[in-house]
């Protein structure tokens, strides 16, 4: 039946206020932003107290990609080539390989725990491989650690720059499980060129977008803002065309702008900071309205079980694994960088393809997705600083990084609680 439209923006904004209080409540009990959110989205959905009825995998398959888009052009905006460029290198291994055996690791799990043949194990394993650099660094600023600029930065380009990998992966299980012969050679290509050209594109728009900046002399502020946002998505939706990874060129053009100087940078990084948190919000509701609670008790035990080996077997062996080649970290930080790898906003987007491809275990593998990530956020998020401190690699309040952040939080109003 037709919907009265003033009645559904009005519920659409006080879902959207009600969210952004769980997630500034949930935040200040050390606990990511993002379980505020999706926790409103559930108690809103089919099986809580909203009765609100949304089983659209496909619609939020989309809003999710584009949220996301917004998410990683966003956090390149905010991210400092001069920090970031001494741990590049092992951030990248990390990125990859890592998400790739942590894949293997999850997919050996399936088999044994779930009864999953390999290619779906090796899908679930893909899902539930990145790590979230927004749910890791909410956590961190909340609980303002003072860790060494090195780890801080290795943590976040790793986080922003591990979801094109974990997204090849995923569709390559998925095109494996709609044609099995598939040649292993034609996806090694593939993977080559999305990376590449998606690399090209958005180096490509991020120098364009800044130029542009630079040369056009915009008479009207609002206007810098709305070319910022089709940057985005010019990254994203030219890459794709293109057969290239639109999530990397979206990463990628906000770093390129981000570290170049340009009439109204910092109005266009507020702004887009402000995007960014939309779609997060918009997102998580989303996803939580898709989530049955009443089938959770279901794979509570086998989630667990998930949850335990990603965090204490899978997330270790890839961090040990990458980075002890590069004999820069101790031992004490690789365990921290190992128990910093937060799930969150990419592992629940990508278990909708499942549902929308109609894959074998689909509904099994959102639902532990869900699980884990929820179990994942509310044992590792609140025990992040104790690692730090336990570790002996925290530094006190207010020290260099602590600073750090606090000057980052002021700019980018970043700081959610």
């Amino acid at each position: 039946m037709p919907v009265d439209q003033n009645f559904a923006f009005l519920l659409l904004g006080i879902l959207l206020a009600a969210t952004v209080v769980a997630g500034t409540l949930s935040s200040r009990f050390g606990v990511p932003a993002l379980i505020g959110f999706l926790g409103l989205g559930m108690i809103a959905g089919s099986d809580g107290l909203g009765g609100i009825a949304f089983a659209e995998y496909g619609l939020a398959q989309t809003i999710g990609a584009g949220a996301l888009l917004f998410i990683l052009f966003s956090g390149g905006l905010d991210t400092s080539w001069a920090a970031v460029r001494k741990v590049a290198s092992p951030a990248l291994v990390l990125a990859t390989v890592g998400v790739a055996i942590s894949a293997g690791v999850m997919a050996l799990a399936s088999v044994l725990l779930l009864g999953f043949d390999l290619v779906s194990g090796l899908l679930l394993g893909a899902i539930i491989g990145s790590t979230d650099a927004a749910a890791v660094f909410a956590v961190m600023r909340t609980q303002g650690l003072g860790l060494k600029a090195d780890i801080q930065s290795l943590i976040e380009f790793e986080s922003g720059s591990n979801d094109p990998m974990a997204i090849f992966l995923v569709g390559a299980m998925l095109v494996f499980i709609a044609a099995p012969a598939t040649p292993l050679l034609s996806l090694g290509s593939s993977f080559v060129l999305q990376m590449t050209v998606g690399a090209a594109v958005g180096a490509a728009v991020g120098y364009g977008f800044a130029g542009y900046m630079r040369r056009s002399r915009l008479r009207t502020g609002g206007l810098a803002l709305v070319v910022s946002v089709a940057a985005g998505f010019l990254a994203f939706g030219l890459a794709g065309v293109l057969q290239g990874n639109g999530f990397l060129a979206a990463y990628l053009a906000g770093i390129v702008a981000g570290n170049q100087s340009f009439p109204m940078s910092r109005a266009v990084k507020l702004f887009q900071d402000g995007v960014a948190w939309l779609g997060q919000v918009v997102m998580f509701l989303i996803l939580g309205l898709l989530v049955f609670p009443s089938q959770l008790p279901q794979v509570a035990g086998l989630g667990l079980a998930i949850t335990a080996i990603l965090m204490l077997l899978a997330r270790p062996i890839s961090v040990f694994a990458c980075l002890l080649p590069f004999r820069r970290f101790s031992l004490k930080e690789l365990v921290f960088v190992s128990w910093a790898g937060l799930r969150g906003a990419v592992p629940i987007v990508l278990a909708t393809f499942p549902v929308v491809a109609g894959a074998p275990n689909a509904e099994t593998i959102f639902n532990i997705t869900f699980f884990v990530v929820l179990a994942s956020s509310l044992v590792q998020g609140p025990t992040l600083g104790w690692a730090a401190r336990r570790l002996g690699i925290a530094g006190p309040a207010g020290g260099p990084a602590a600073a750090s952040d606090a000057v980052a939080v002021k700019t980018t109003g970043r700081d959610v609680g």
